[in-house]
């Protein structure tokens, strides 16, 4: 018990650090994001733009679907450019050719490497000069550069219109034709981008380094690493070292092992005697799986469009799902079902936790599946309505596409949502009381599973601090807020306190050993976890403290997954402690699937990307998405999966499991995603780290670089592991299915228990023991 009371101090003390290091480099974040001119001009006093101009150019890229669209910053989608690079590259060669053209007669390539050395030297000067008063809230270009301005404007203005001679260019970017109709919306368009390019080159005062720390490799503007870049790098590595180490050494000489629990005679399960609400998430189950579908046939369909553009198999698809909503609805889905999952698991465990049923729990289980259902697909017509622009610009944000990758959905959507994952924590709570109450070595276990529901319900509602015209900087930093730590935090938290219960439920594990291993991993998680938030803001306007102190405790977010390895084999060896454990066969192979994706995901090619000096060369490539599918579906997905076959096993008793489905299901999806990510996303993004290094992001990205055959082969390799992913889906389709439509195996279903009795598992709680 004194063991368990330091931890819980060591927790408390890691979350006050960490939340207070978020918030003062927050506060760095504010103060030092790149400056937003009030207006752009000549040394003659003529306005090329304005902040007003550079604010709406925000809104139209939001609306026609944000960072689904390219990628700013390096943020956001792979096909299509990332627009900073891409318009710093194009105005930069503009330049010269004009210098070329008038100073020597002559195209810049001509000209002899003296000649060539000399205007690029004076084109460096020109696009690193800061040029921003902040007296006056004016920055000036020269006459020179405002013609290369206008130039390179002028390219975006036609690309994002009708022009056919870019019918090409567009089919390359994936990008539907007339994708912003409307030419003044067009203007404001090309002045958003061209203020996003300026900040990548623009020195900031006093520090010799771009307000992007000198983000993207531009070779032309002298965009290189800085020597922070390269030396947090280098403090990342030691400290992973460092920490591993010390794990290792931790776990060989102080580690005490743990007696082994005697398994019960009979699955504890088996008594539960399910509760109306309990009941009701049987529909959660359903809306999972058919969601998954949905988000699997999207992801096809985008990735095809990486290789045909506008066509499917020569079907002009693209003109009523364009690639900015058939990605923005896969991206999203996969949040959505995900949570859903997350959700009904929090729903379906709380009675048993509590003991009872409050009364009315179902009718709020109900009301929250249909405020769920609501936020789905109301949030996917409006992103729809949005990128085809049948929206007022002012109204985009709030009803159509928020713009931004993970939070896509409208402001109006995502209020409500918040709203109900309020609900959702009301539900929780009221059920989880009892249990709360109680003075047994389950307690630990319930505080903690409550602490994490708690963080699940609110943390959500940092993504409502930032408005539709909240500086890019200011919005990343909150933005993964809720993509690091919502998700990738304190659902982890969740998930921890969630599996230690059932297996102290399951009677294999001791409640005091339960809360102290779910409680250890927890600090070591969020110790790394919540400052390592800022690795994904090194290059997001941000100071360079921010990159020291995403680099320093990023590099420690790889330490606790070293191990698992032996969780696995610990978590494997559970379904042969007693016969009724194969019941749970499958389940526990999910989750042992994915402490391995937990390990390869989030350690091996989360690593991959996180030092300053590999994201410097990689961040927006296609090496980010190798880390994302690993990680997000190959942990939170397998783990979601799980976590329904756990549901599905209590609330169809009676049914008859089809193994050979189940397994088809396990090794297709894994099978697939392995694959996916060996046959193509892992080679392409090596093959544009090699292109970016040598030459530069903005040709890493190129339609030049990418529509090459050799990678064009790679993009229709996906379809191997692709297949073979759907073949896995649509087993578990089969699967969920046939426990709904085959006849029960001969044991007769159990009876819910009427609303405010016991659930008949609060008894058995401390020990572990079968119920009665």
């Amino acid at each position: 018990m004194h063991n368990l009371r330091r931890l819980w101090l060591a927790l408390a003390a890691v979350i006050t650090a960490g939340f207070l290091i978020l918030g003062f480099m927050g506060r760095e974040v504010y103060r030092k994001a790149p400056p937003i001119p009030e207006r752009v001009e000549t040394p003659s006093g003529r306005v090329l733009l304005t902040k007003d101009d550079i604010l709406d150019g925000q809104l139209v890229y939001q609306s026609i679907g944000g960072q689904q669209v390219g990628s700013v910053w390096g943020h956001g989608a792979y096909q299509a450019p990332d627009w900073s690079a891409d318009w710093l590259h194009r105005e930069a060669e503009a330049q010269l050719a004009l210098w070329s053209e008038r100073e020597h007669g002559a195209a810049f390539a001509e000209l002899p490497d003296e000649a060539q050395a000399a205007l690029k030297a004076r084109l460096q000067r020109t696009m690193r000069h800061n040029g921003y008063d902040a007296a006056t809230g004016a920055l000036t270009v020269s006459e020179d550069r405002a013609l290369a301005i206008e130039q390179t404007a002028a390219h975006y203005r036609a690309l994002f219109g009708d022009e056919p001679s870019l019918t090409g260019l567009r089919e390359s970017y994936a990008l539907h034709t007339g994708a912003v109709p409307d030419a003044g919306r067009r203007d404001k368009l090309t002045a958003f981008f061209f203020w996003t390019s300026w900040a990548t080159a623009a020195e900031r005062p006093g520090t010799g380094a771009s307000y992007t720390n000198n983000w993207p490799h531009e070779p032309l503007v002298g965009n290189v690493p800085t020597a922070a870049n390269v030396i947090w790098s280098i403090v990342s590595i030691v400290l992973l070292l460092a920490g591993i180490g010390a794990l290792v050494w931790y776990h060989a000489f102080r580690r005490s092992e743990e007696p082994a629990v005697a398994a019960p005679a009979r699955d504890p399960l088996s008594g539960w005697v399910l509760t109306p609400s309990m009941r009701a998430v049987g529909k959660y189950c359903l809306v999972v799986v058919a969601l998954l579908v949905l988000q699997v046939a999207l992801g096809a369909l985008t990735a095809h469009y990486t290789v045909e553009g506008h066509e499917v198999f020569g079907l002009p698809v693209a003109d009523y799902l364009p690639y900015a909503v058939t990605r923005t609805w896969h991206v999203q889905l996969g949040v959505f079902w995900i949570a859903t999952a997350f959700l009904a698991a929090g729903l379906f465990l709380a009675p048993a936790v509590g003991g009872r049923e409050p009364k009315g729990q179902r009718l709020g289980v109900n009301v929250l599946f249909g405020a769920l259902v609501l936020v789905v697909f109301g949030s996917l017509a409006g992103e729809w309505l949005s990128v085809k622009q049948r929206f007022a610009l002012e109204h985009s944000f709030w009803f159509g596409h928020q713009g931004y990758e993970y939070v896509d959905l409208g402001r109006a959507f995502q209020i409500a949502l918040f709203g109900g994952l309020a609900l959702w924590l009301f539900l929780m709570l009221r059920a989880l009381w009892p249990a709360l109450s109680r003075r047994d070595m389950s307690r630990h276990i319930v505080l903690l599973f409550t602490g994490a529901t708690v963080a699940i319900g609110m943390f959500y509602g940092v993504g409502l601090f930032y408005g539709a015209k909240t500086h890019l900087s200011v919005m990343e930093y909150w933005r993964w807020w809720v993509v690091h730590l919502w998700v990738e935090g304190f659902m982890e938290v969740f998930a921890t306190a969630a599996i230690a219960f059932l297996f102290t439920r399951f009677g294999l594990v001791r409640p005091d050993s339960a809360a102290r291993a779910a409680l250890l991993s927890t600090c070591i998680f969020l110790i790394s976890g919540i400052p390592g938030t800022f690795h994904h803001l090194y290059f997001s306007g941000t100071p360079v403290s921010v990159m020291a102190v995403g680099a320093s405790f990023s590099a420690l977010e790889v330490v606790p997954l070293v191990l698992v390895g032996m969780e696995a084999h610990e978590t494997w060896q559970m379904q042969h402690r007693s016969g009724w454990m194969q019941a749970y066969r499958w389940p526990i192979q999910f989750f042992v699937a994915v402490a391995f994706w937990n390990f390869v995901g989030a350690g091996v090619f989360g690593f991959l990307i996180n030092p300053p000096i590999a994201l410097y060369y990689m961040q927006g490539l296609n090496t980010t998405p190798v880390h994302a599918h690993a990680a997000l579906f190959g942990v939170y997905g397998l783990l979601s999966l799980g976590l329904v076959l756990v549901m599905l096993r209590r609330l169809r008793p009676d049914a008859v499991w089809n193994e050979a489905r189940l397994r088809v299901a396990f090794w297709g999806m894994n099978g697939g995603l392995g694959l996916m990510i060996l046959l193509s996303l892992l080679p392409i993004g090596l093959a544009q780290a090699w292109a970016s290094v040598e030459r530069g992001l903005w040709y890493a990205r190129s339609a030049e670089f990418l529509q090459q055959p050799v990678l064009e082969a790679l993009r229709w390799m996906r379809l191997v592991g692709d297949s073979l992913f759907i073949v896995g889906v649509l087993a578990f389709v089969g699967f969920v299915a046939g426990l709904f439509t085959r006849r029960p195996a001969g044991a007769a279903s159990v009876k819910p228990a009427p609303e405010g009795e016991a659930a008949g598992m609060a008894t058995p709680a401390a020990s572990g023991a079968p119920a009665a």
